[in-house]
């Protein structure tokens, strides 16, 4: 049984995550009362007199399983040696009074903390009192709640153990918690201290409403103080055993020093774990102060890197495309070489491009924008939030906001940078030329646009002998290319929109209510696709997909099992459409080519539902171009009041906005199509690469990036081409991908991804919550009317299932949403603005949808009863 000198960090699997931490802080040379621990070798021992291998195999649910194997633990005796143990470690501290906590193996770990989860028993007095104390402690590693978190962070219950620390108590004065960051800002150096008096378990059980203070750790300077009514406290009794107090003396109970002491005392811990830190402490009588435990702040975001000095902003990327889980770190790289292509364009692109531009970051497994620049010069002012509100108008108030912060006060005045580079990108793109080209007519225009498909598919080839090495030489290349030909479908969008605004000026016409000449926009890719989709249902048998779940589907798919109608129509289906997918632009993730189970899930869906009364979505879509041209017909009535000539140039500008508005969406469109083509490549690299043995599964790959997979085949330069950062040339990357994998999942759980964050950890959202009336929720309007329906609340669209006319509610949407909003009543989104995807669909769709709505996905539940009105923006609750 070590005593905590004698335990360091990497005897987790040893003590558990509790003693581990004691032991580091002791070791460190800060102030832990002193004890020892009961390793999980004594745990194991009991386990398996107990049977609980058997138990855990049997299963029976969370419940049963828990309730099981704590009833084992609690009849199995102890081991006469380990009983012996115990009785001379206790009398070895002193025989006084003692705390008893359990230390888990999955306990206090970076990624899930278990605070809470395991049973602590204070002021234990007298060696029988401590093994009844250890026995209740391995006990509690099966309570309902520890099984319960265990399941949701996927953690094995068998492969945990518990080990038990024995600790010298401390008699408190005072003692609570504190957070060495700031829980509900996020902001780093925030200390936030919780106090009571007495034992801290009536401050961590939530049995007071502490004393709060927040303190500066750079500058020691106390920014708040609150004190909490303390309606009791918890005290230590003579002869074991612990009392509730009542009636406890008004005041606060730190004064401004102790407080300062507690944050320096926190910083110096944070510093040791080079993380945020959850501690609990106490001050004794003497004024002393303890610290009795730490864990890891786990529910913080974690900062991006950055080498600049300065408070810095960031923009989510993942939020923005609607892709709450994080990226492959494969996807990762092919994000920054496509995006050091569009840097290029504007003149400032990186040296290395498998680095990225340097205004892209990376943390969580997701990418940010550092918006800094853009926030601190005059013209990025103008610019930046006028962009914000068109495609994420949350953030745009976030921006607004900002720019009254001191500390990010403008320092670049001259608007010369910017229109340089604007310039440049002009330039590269042809834009004159292709808007004079716009204006002359579509025809010509749709025949380019069409024609940059096939240039792609051109540009994707690779010889069937290609090797490894020269597959990632060509998908760099392309990656690096891409952005330049993807874009030059923008002078078209430009001009169609440009024109639309133009046509709101020339007929007086706010552009708010011009929203129905966007409706059901031609040679829109991703519109499209899902009136394809939805007729391909009613040309298919019926009868399997009614039938039969999605997996079996999938399998008869995959085995060409299909009747055949419905093989050859789906076939072609994906032919066309199948280089696309949920979360698309992360090419580590598979295409509905390669795993078409949504695709069958949503026609099962059709064929199982239909549209209850009412017209097919594909009459709709029709009728939704007979309302745009009779919107556009009142549009030009208006303008020619001004003149005949005004009313000409009204129609033409409009008729060109229908034409060029569709392919706002093909840029993505044909960027998804190319990380598809590199995809295919790039599992042909893993495949030789699990030959080699170097990988366990060909897809593994997607858990390298570019310059390791290439370090890891024989005789190739990591660095080559420039492409990548180099590194060493890699032999067996087994353990490193599935640590990887093991991380990615693990990002894949958290619930929050911050819109805008900043370099000192602040979430800005979080400090102004934005609400309307109670019982309503404001968001952006982004397609008018109004709908009343159940609500169906929805975090992944992957056999999702929505019944005609619910209302879904989701965090973003990216086509691979799409399926569901032709039997959507209305759509609610968290995240996007009046031209961020959701919107531009539902608007073709005649969907009424507010966007940007804040915690929509858990302020409204599934079957609630909501009225969206897309006009106002808002979503009002009528009943649960």
């Amino acid at each position: 049984m070590p005593r905590f000198s004698e335990i360091d960090a990497g005897m987790l699997a040893e003590v558990g995550g509790k003693a581990a931490h004691l032991g580091e802080l002791t070791r460190a040379g800060l102030p832990v009362p002193p004890g020892w621990a009961l390793t999980t070798e004594a745990y194991r021992r009991v386990a398996e007199a107990a049977g609980l291998a058997e138990v855990i195999a049997g299963g029976g649910g969370a419940t049963g399983l828990a309730g099981a194997a704590r009833t084992r633990l609690l009849e199995t005796p102890v081991p006469a040696e380990v009983a012996g143990a115990v009785v001379a470690a206790y009398e070895e501290l002193g025989g006084g009074p003692v705390a008893v906590r359990s230390s888990a193996t999955a306990e206090d770990l970076p990624f899930a903390s278990f605070a809470g989860q395991q049973d602590t028993y204070l002021n234990v007095v007298g060696a029988d009192a401590v093994l009844d104390a250890v026995r209740r402690c391995w006990a509690s590693l099966w309570t309902d709640r520890a099984v319960a978190y265990r399941e949701a962070n996927g953690i094995d219950h068998a492969g945990v153990r518990i080990a038990v620390v024995v600790q010298v108590m401390v008699d408190a004065r005072v003692a609570g918690v504190m957070f060495t960051a700031n829980p509900l800002t996020g902001r780093r150096h925030e200390a936030v201290i919780d106090a009571s008096p007495g034992l801290g378990e009536a401050v961590v059980s939530g049995a007071v409403n502490p004393d709060r203070f927040v303190v500066d750790t750079a500058t020691g300077r106390v920014l708040d103080r609150h004190e909490g009514d303390k309606r009791l406290a918890v005290r230590a009794v003579p002869g074991g055993g612990t009392r509730r107090e009542e009636h406890v003396p008004a005041g606060l109970c730190l004064t401004d020093a102790q407080a300062r002491d507690l944050a320096g005392l926190g910083a110096r811990v944070e510093r040791h774990y080079g993380a945020p830190q959850d501690i609990e402490w106490a001050i004794d009588d003497a004024g002393r102060l303890w610290l009795t435990q730490a864990r890891p702040v786990t529910t913080l975001f974690p900062l991006p890197e950055t080498t600049r000095e300065g408070l810095r902003v960031y923009f989510s990327v993942n939020v923005a495309q609607g892709v709450m889980r994080p990226l492959t770190p494969m996807g990762l790289a092919a994000i920054r070489l496509t995006a050091a292509g569009a840097a290029r364009l504007f003149g400032y692109g990186p040296a290395v491009p498998g680095d990225g531009p340097a205004f892209m970051a990376e943390s969580g497994g997701r990418l940010w924008l550092d918006l800094t620049t853009a926030l601190r010069s005059r013209a990025g002012r103008m610019i930046l939030p006028r962009m914000l509100r068109l495609g994420e108008a949350r953030a745009a108030v976030v921006v607004d906001r900002l720019m009254t912060d001191p500390r990010l006060s403008v320092i670049h005045t001259t608007r010369r940078p910017v229109v340089r580079a604007a310039a440049r990108f002009a330039r590269r793109i042809h834009l004159p030329a292709r808007v004079l080209r716009a204006l002359a007519g579509p025809r010509g225009s749709h025949a380019y646009v069409r024609g940059l498909g096939e240039r792609i598919d051109r540009r994707l080839r690779v010889p069937a002998g290609a090797t490894p090495a020269q597959r990632l030489d060509h998908a760099e290349r392309v990656l690096a290319g891409t952005f330049p030909l993807v874009v030059s479908v923008m002078p078209f969008v430009i001009t169609g929109y440009g024109l639309f605004a133009l046509a709101a000026r020339l007929s007086g016409v706010p552009l708010g209510e011009m929203q129905d000449v966007l409706r059901s926009l031609p040679a829109n890719p991703t519109t499209e696709m899902d009136l394809e989709l939805w007729a391909l249902a009613g040309r298919i048998e019926p009868e399997p997909f009614r039938e039969l779940p999605v997996h079996e589907l999938a399998r008869r798919y995959r085995d060409g099992a299909l009747p055949p109608k419905a093989q050859r129509e789906i076939a072609g289906f994906l032919g066309r459409y199948g280089h696309r997918g949920v979360a698309e632009i992360d090419l580590g993730l598979p295409r509905w080519s390669e795993d078409p189970a949504h695709i069958l899930g949503v026609l099962a869906n059709y064929l199982r539902t239909g549209v209850a009364d009412g017209p097919a979505p594909d009459e709709l879509f029709d009728r939704g171009a007979a309302d745009a041209e009779a919107a556009v017909a009142a549009v030009v009535a208006r303008a020619r009041r001004g003149g005949r000539l005004r009313g000409a140039v009204t129609r033409f500008a409009l008729r060109r906005t229908r034409a060029y508005g569709g392919l706002r969406e093909m840029p993505k469109f044909l960027l998804v199509q190319t990380l598809a083509g590199v995809r295919r490549s790039m599992l042909a690299v893993g495949e030789h690469l699990a030959a080699a043995g170097v990988l366990a599964d060909p897809d593994d790959v997607f858990f390298l990036t570019f310059a390791e997979a290439r370090a890891a085949l024989p005789g190739c330069d990591p660095g080559r081409d420039g492409y990548g950062t180099g590194g060493e040339p890699g032999g067996d990357l087994r353990e490193l991908v599935a640590g990887r994998r093991a991380a990615y999942e693990r990002e894949a759980r958290r619930r929050h991804v911050p819109r805008v964050m900043l370099s000192d950890g602040t979430e800005p959202e979080a400090q102004a919550a934005a609400t309307a009336e109670p019982g309503s929720l404001r968001g952006s309007a982004a397609s008018a009317g109004t709908v009343t329906g159940p609500a169906r609340v929805v975090l992944d669209p992957v056999g999702a299932h929505l019944e005609p006319g619910e209302i879904l509610v989701c965090p973003s949407t990216d086509p691979g949403w799409t399926p569901l909003f032709l039997t959507a009543g209305g759509l609610v989104m968290e995240m996007g603005g009046a031209m961020s995807h959701g919107a531009v669909v539902a608007r073709e769709y005649g969907i009424p949808a507010v966007v940007g709505v804040a915690d929509a996905t858990r302020r409204i539940t599934t079957g609630a009863r909501i009225t969206v009105d897309g006009a106002a923006g808002t979503v009002t609750l009528q009943e649960a």
